[in-house]
């Protein structure tokens, strides 16, 4: 319903007097005896009077004041878990029943003015048709980011409640138990809830990363459900080889462990295989299979943390470097911890050296000599002039001693690693960091991984950089207290995983081997799972290392199998990689070739996919998160012979149309139409003069 109000800048009163001049204005120039009868007069006097009155009501500033009620029907949402585990372990008749029955509520309902739709983990997947078209084939369940994501996407909208069809079993994100929303939850149980006859591997026990010639461990949790007392036999293989094969006796425990101690020979990405075989009466095989990937390489990396006095910024880079288990690290702090020059580095990182107060000389001596990249952080005691000398890609130039509060943004255009999606939000709540005031001025092979922002302002100056195409590898931190950034992510979201990320991926960046390929193609990750797509990039250069477009890639996959896969791609500028779909489990071999100048170039190297399993790990509905999260609404759970209470639960919650209003408020004298209506008056009033002969 539309509801209009006339309203007015000046005061009402004045109406009158506009009136009063349309009038005086008719009367003065038709009071006159004319050569055309008395009706024709007044009838001109008439049109003369509205258009003048009609001019001067505009200049009082009328308005008109619209308000539109616009009713919205309450949503209601059913939310579907199409994850494997509701299809592997509910009973395929109850299933396609209860979908079968869902779909007559939604119809149902509809009927009785509420608005239906549907949902599931498939993120942005809406669900027009029946509901017995939705495959259960999600390979991850992540219920709170399914809920969360209705929650958002009706906030400020008249939503009823969700209806969630799940059996509760949940392998990532958090659970809804704990969390809070603002709508009525109306879970229905599906799946198992008596536990069956079944040996699983629930989990793998091994470290991502060994280093060639040495022996390492791989554990594997046994699962035990009604086999106690018996002996179950465990076989580790590569590449359908077995290696070792273990017997191991089943108690009364639930869980019991084997171990195979392997031995890395080559440096290269390496799959391995823990099959537990089955036995007879077992509910299903499928959980009887786990994958370990690991990364063989030679040997740690050794990083050399240097810094002119002990500061807290120093814990927080040791912390985040050492998330890398193929880093190694060592501290220098003249006078707390000495300087090993014997030792061999693979990097140096400098806190706030060169330093005002003189001392750590000798580690930029022994960086000159051995030519080892660096990582400068630059802070309150950094000797800005002898930094200079280092030809670290930048140079800085203090226009005074204060200093600039700064927080870092990622720059998307930088390409030498990538970062999450959800690090420009925990990059923006990071706290200030002291930033020196000065002009800096960047050499041509200098790339910005992080620039400034100064309160709510985004900058284009770098607070981090990295110089990785000359022959010196260096990078630069311009940023007094990072420590804090590391401790206020970790408080926010319970591990600094982008602070760490960025640490990690700049010293990986200094200390990988100077790069002087012509043809670099690579995938975005080293690691994916089953579902991921996979995604590759491609840089060409010319002959002096600048970038070129517009060249044919051909790309070979080989998986473990020797099965071959080609693709073949153009690297056009902005171009946004190849996406080639997901894979199974595995790892991959990869190689790229490409014509540049009439030459054939070659690029080649190793990528895993993972295949976790997650959905079979545990076969019973965790019916209690259900009920937790129910009452945490006000609400309770319903099974599939329950449907018919559902409908008559949601119904009695009486949910109410909502009436929102919005009000437009627009000038008369900006609407088009009244132009045209007082052009129309005012030429009708002269046709008619002119037809009876007006001069």
């Amino acid at each position: 319903m539309n509801q209009f109000k006339l309203s007015l800048t000046y005061s009402p009163w004045l109406i009158v007097a506009c009136l009063a001049l349309g009038a005086a204005y008719a009367w003065l120039l038709y009071s006159k005896t004319a050569t055309w009868p008395k009706s024709i007069n007044y009838t001109l006097a008439a049109l003369r009077f509205l258009v003048v009155s009609f001019l001067a009501f505009l200049l009082l500033g009328p308005f008109v004041r619209a308000i539109t009620n616009t009713t919205q029907k309450p949503t209601l949402v059913l939310a579907i878990d199409n994850s494997e585990s509701v299809k592997l372990f509910t009973q395929p008749a109850l299933l396609n029943s209860l979908l079968d029955r869902l779909d007559k509520l939604k119809a149902s309902l509809t009927d009785k003015d509420l608005q239906v739709t549907v949902r599931t983990l498939n993120r942005g997947t809406k669900i027009s048709g029946n509901l017995e078209s939705i495959n259960f084939n999600q390979p991850a369940t992540n219920l709170d980011q399914m809920l969360a994501g209705v929650q958002e996407e009706y906030e400020n909208r008249n939503l009823a409640g969700v209806v969630l069809l799940s059996d509760g079993i949940i392998n990532q994100g958090k659970s809804p138990a704990f969390s809070d929303y603002n709508f009525r939850l109306f879970p229905v149980a599906v799946g198992d809830t008596i536990p069956k006859k079944d040996l699983s591997i629930p989990a793998l026990s091994y470290n991502k990363v060994a280093y060639s010639g040495n022996r390492f461990p791989i554990i594997a949790e046994i699962n035990n459900q009604g086999f106690s007392g018996q002996t179950a036999t465990v076989v580790l293989r590569e590449n359908n080889k077995i290696l070792e094969r273990k017997t191991v006796k089943l108690t009364n425990k639930p869980i019991s462990s084997v171990e195979f101690a392997v031995t890395a020979v080559q440096p290269g990405k390496k799959h391995y295989e823990v099959l537990l075989e089955s036995k007879p009466g077992e509910f299903t095989k499928i959980n009887n299979l786990k994958h370990a990937y690991l990364d063989i390489v030679k040997g740690k990396l050794k990083i050399l943390l240097a810094a002119a006095t002990p500061h807290p910024d120093i814990k927080a880079i040791k912390s985040a470097i050492e998330t890398n288990e193929n880093f190694e690290t060592e501290l220098f702090i003249p006078g707390v911890f000495p300087l090993n020059a014997s030792t061999k580095y693979d990097l140096v990182i400098l806190h706030q050296l060169p330093s005002r107060l003189g001392t750590g000389n000798e580690v930029l001596t022994l960086i000159k000599q051995k030519k080892i990249p660096a990582f400068y952080i630059i802070g309150a005691q950094s000797d800005l002039a002898s930094f200079n000398r280092q030809n670290a890609g930048l140079e800085i130039t203090r226009k005074s001693n204060q200093v600039d509060e700064v927080v870092p943004v990622f720059n998307v255009s930088f390409t030498k690693f990538k970062i999450d999606a959800s690090a420009p939000e925990r990059l923006s709540k990071y706290p200030p960091a002291e930033a020196p005031f000065a002009d800096i001025k960047l050499a041509p092979n200098a790339e910005i991984i992080l620039s400034q922002q100064i309160g709510k302002l985004k900058t284009s100056r770098p607070l981090l950089i990295a110089q990785v195409s000359g022959e010196a590898r260096s990078a630069t931190l311009l940023a007094d207290g990072s420590w804090q950034w590391r401790l206020t992510e970790a408080a926010n979201y319970e591990k600094p995983d982008v602070f760490d990320k960025i640490m990690v991926s700049t010293a990986q960046l200094l200390t990988s081997a100077t790069d002087k390929k012509r043809l670099n193609v690579y995938p975005v990750q080293d690691e994916y799972l089953v579902h991921d797509d996979i995604r590759f990039e491609a840089e060409t250069y010319n002959s002096i290392y600048e970038k070129i477009y517009g060249q044919k890639v051909t790309l070979r996959l080989t998986d473990e199998k020797n099965k071959n896969r080609s693709f073949s791609f153009v690297n056009g500028e902005g171009f946004s990689g190849l996406n080639i779909g997901n894979l199974p489990g595995g790892v991959y071999k990869y190689e790229a070739s490409a014509v540049l100048d009439n030459r054939l170039y070659r690029d080649k190297g190793e990528f895993v996919v993972q295949d976790i399993q997650l959905e079979a790990v545990s076969s019973l509905a965790n019916l209690n998160l259900l009920h937790q999260a129910a009452q945490k609404t006000d609400s309770r759970v319903y099974y599939a012979n329950q449907i018919d209470q559902l409908e008559k639960d949601i119904l009695e919650a009486d949910f109410k149309n909502v009436i929102y209003s919005s009000e437009n408020i627009q000038e008369l004298i900006n609407l088009k139409w009244l132009f045209f209506l007082i052009l129309g008056l005012v030429s009708v009033e002269w046709l008619i003069r002119k037809y009876n002969g007006a001069i």
